[in-house]
């Protein structure tokens, strides 16, 4: 996806992509040509070769070896969908281009269907939004933040009255490379173990991290150092943790002005979504392009609706 140097994104309106996807057929060639370069491939066991096209059955495939139908969204997070693909493509493209995310709720009133349909298909790209076996390198920032609501704004039985600060909210961790790409996690506490395992996890040996004081990241199996914010050290040379910090404004941006409140049981799909959206949304990067790299994650993430409400 690399593009020249000066490179100027080519972006589209909501206007050419409705010309692009017309119809279901025209997004079933697409998805085809993009999941497939345009050869059947089978989603349970790879087959390309043993595969036939039923005459009675448009768009479906059959495996001579798993002797199974399928067609291009099986085993994805538009499986059985009953949703015409070009909403599809409506919510992704918005997903992909809007700066702080779109609400189920303007995108219930965008696609003319129920919130619930809505709300189900945002936690299904947000699926394929998932960083994976993505790891950073060179130098790279590491910081935590804390999601939730505030105590004082909470009904009186919903308060921890535990103290102050962090109470009630998740501890989300940070990875941000500089100039490069970000990851975020939540997770079940913000300590030295997690923050050692959730670095080796998501930065490459031989990187430089660079941290705040924090005494969670003492320990980190890489070169290291740190500013101190607790004595108004914000930057020493090349050491800050500046486009971490930056990133985690954008988030909650999109937290409070946006999805206004996220679900603890949700929330790393938005950091999913959060993560990938500034991944790929360089301005160099054309719009087809980033739809074209969530397309290339949606395998094997089925996302049923009874699965997200338990």
């Amino acid at each position: 996806m690399s593009k020249p140097k000066n490179h100027v994104a080519n972006t589209i309106s909501i206007t050419q992509l409705l010309r692009k996807f017309p119809d279901d057929e025209a997004c079933i060639k697409w998805l085809e040509k993009i999941r497939w370069d345009g050869v059947p491939t089978c989603n349970k066991c790879g087959e390309t070769k043993r595969v036939s096209s039923p005459k009675s059955k448009p768009n479906t495939y059959w495996c001579g070896k798993c002797r199974k139908h399928f067609t291009v969204t099986t085993g994805t997070i538009l499986h059985a969908t009953k949703t015409p693909l070009q909403n599809w493509m409506i919510a992704i493209y918005s997903l992909m281009t809007a700066r702080k995310g779109v609400s189920a709720l303007q995108l219930s009133k965008e696609l003319g269907v129920q919130y619930r349909t809505a709300w189900h298909m945002l936690h299904r790209i947000r699926e394929a939004c998932d960083s994976g076996e993505l790891k950073l390198f060179d130098v790279v920032e590491l910081d935590e933040s804390y999601i939730g609501g505030k105590e004082s704004n909470k009904h009186a039985d919903k308060k921890l009255n535990a103290g102050r600060g962090t109470v009630g909210k998740v501890p989300v961790i940070g990875a941000k490379q500089r100039s490069g790409a970000v990851i975020a996690k939540p997770v079940q506490n913000a300590d030295g173990k997690t923050a050692t395992e959730f670095a080796m996890d998501s930065v490459e040996e031989g990187s430089t991290i660079y941290t705040d004081e924090s005494r969670i990241y003492s320990r980190l199996p890489f070169e290291h150092d740190s500013v101190n914010h607790s004595h108004k050290e914000w930057v020493r040379g090349n050491v800050h943790t500046n486009s971490i910090e930056s990133f985690w404004a954008l988030f909650k941006r999109s937290l409070h002005g946006t999805w206004h409140h996220v679900s603890p049981k949700h929330l790393h799909r938005y950091a999913n979504e959060a993560t990938m959206r500034l991944n790929i949304g360089n301005c160099d990067i054309d719009t087809i392009d980033r739809m074209i790299a969530l397309v290339g994650q949606i395998g094997g993430r089925r996302v049923p609706y009874e699965d997200l409400t338990k």
